[in-house]
């Protein structure tokens, strides 16, 4: 086996030749025929592990074990204790899911700290035919049916060709200890029952499973890259405007992909959409109709859908503009604000203002709205809570948070791309005219 991990090494990862490489450590057989692996290649290791504090002294006998074995091996070590119950109580998430956001928050502050370049995890072939299961059962795509990636950014796995039997059998002759891990016999997690009751029917049946899983992915990953490059370009006649803060969707062009279905899911799966009859629906709802995942939001706004990542958020945005002469481009907002003066008074619109200067307080600003602000809007009578225009205009949830304001002190002089505050409006009488004119994302 290590003549098999030495070659695998360098035809797929030869690059952790010349790297300071971080190994991810339980103290388990897996980590720790890992471990012993990279120590005879020759590879410049340093150890981490986690006590995320679940089985009390057996938790700490396996951070004992990995300090001594570190020092023994004069290796590096890093090690953690989390108290993972309470984390995952107060954050309203899984056990396991606290443990793996601890774990690789961990693992990253220690690559940016000590300047590993590389983390190895020892996930397996036998890891990837459960993780192959346990996706079929989430009804994934083609992404989730590849199992494990070899690698994922700075994440390396080098044991997926090898198999739990032959990393058993290798650290039986190699006189390796390692710790077992009692809740791994338990079988009210979904991996553990795989793990100990279909996986060994299924090598009974099937005793070549993993060498034909590895067959399949291979084809898979063939056909994922063609259909990535289809939907490439696909998706440069369908998008019709995409940055950080949102991606619109031309409706027209989505219906007349045939079949629509077959193009639904590779355009908004990633994004953590499965189910495809809420997507086709979506495209004939009314406007304004929403659908979530864990992620991401698709809003149906007219003839377009846009989605955008749940983490946006205006809502504390303030930019000073000192220099009125010269243009502001926020791509984060898919907005492009040009200002200059003028001699001759145009009509406005909502994307063209003609301000009057004497009436405007330097330096202005653009922000996002609050609670309590409003407005003189032009062509009304009296001021007007942007709250309730809003509720007016019908703007969604997520229009809404993409609001700007343009201000002059306190002032609101216009809600940018919408309506102006007549205060500001230059005049015939006006003497020094400012021309203020965007693009924004949704023209």
């Amino acid at each position: 086996m290590q003549q098999a991990f030495d070659q695998h090494i360098k035809s797929h990862f030869p690059f952790l030749l010349e790297q300071k490489v971080l190994v991810a450590t339980s103290g388990g057989l897996d980590s720790m025929v890992l471990t012993d692996l990279c120590l005879k290649s020759n590879l410049d290791i340093g150890l981490a592990h986690c006590n995320f504090k679940l089985r009390d002294k057996e938790s700490d006998a396996e951070e004992a074990f990995i300090l001594e074995y570190a020092k023994t091996h004069s290796l590096a070590v890093f090690s953690k204790q989390f108290d993972t119950t309470h984390i995952a109580e107060s954050s309203k998430i899984s056990i396991q899911m606290a443990a793996r956001q601890l774990r690789y928050n961990f693992f990253d502050t220690l690559s940016k700290t000590h300047q590993f370049e590389s983390l190895l995890t020892a996930h397996h072939a036998d890891d990837n035919l459960e993780t192959f299961f346990i996706n079929l059962n989430r009804g994934s795509g083609i992404d989730g049916l590849l199992g494990i990636p070899k690698i994922n950014q700075n994440i390396i796995r080098p044991l997926l060709p090898f198999t739990r039997d032959q990393i058993y059998n290798y650290a039986k002759k190699n006189h390796i200890e390692w710790c077992d891990d009692s809740s791994n016999a338990s079988l009210k997690y979904t991996r553990n029952a795989l793990r100990h009751q279909l996986i060994p029917e299924l090598k009974t049946i099937f005793p070549t499973i993993i060498e034909a899983l590895h067959n399949t992915q291979s084809n898979l990953e063939a056909s994922q890259d063609l259909l990535k490059n289809h939907i490439t370009d696909i998706e440069k006649r369908v998008v019709q405007f995409s940055n950080s803060n949102g991606t619109h969707y031309s409706v027209e062009q989505l219906k007349l992909l045939n079949p629509l279905r077959s193009y639904i899911f590779p355009l908004f799966g990633k994004f953590g959409f499965t189910d495809l009859d809420e997507l086709c629906n979506l495209i004939d709802a009314q406007s304004g109709k929403q659908i979530h995942s864990k992620t991401h939001t698709i809003l149906k706004d007219r003839a377009v859908l846009i989605l955008t990542p749940k983490d946006v958020s205006n809502a504390h945005f303030f930019l000073t503009i000192n220099d009125i002469k010269s243009g502001i481009k926020l791509d984060k907002f898919g907005v492009f604000l040009n200002f200059r003066e003028d001699i001759k008074l145009g009509d406005s619109s909502k994307n063209t203002l003609f301000l009057d200067y004497d009436k405007l307080q330097l330096p202005l600003t653009l922000r996002s709205w609050t609670a309590g602000d409003f407005f003189y809007p032009s062509g009304m009578s009296g001021k007007k809570k942007l709250s309730k225009y809003f509720k007016d205009e019908k703007l969604s949830l997520i229009q809404k948070s993409k609001v700007l304001l343009l201000c002059s002190n306190d002032d609101v002089v216009w809600v940018v791309g919408m309506r102006p505050d007549a205060r500001f409006l230059a005049t015939s009488k006006t003497k020094h005219i400012l021309n203020v004119n965007v693009v924004h994302a949704t023209d």
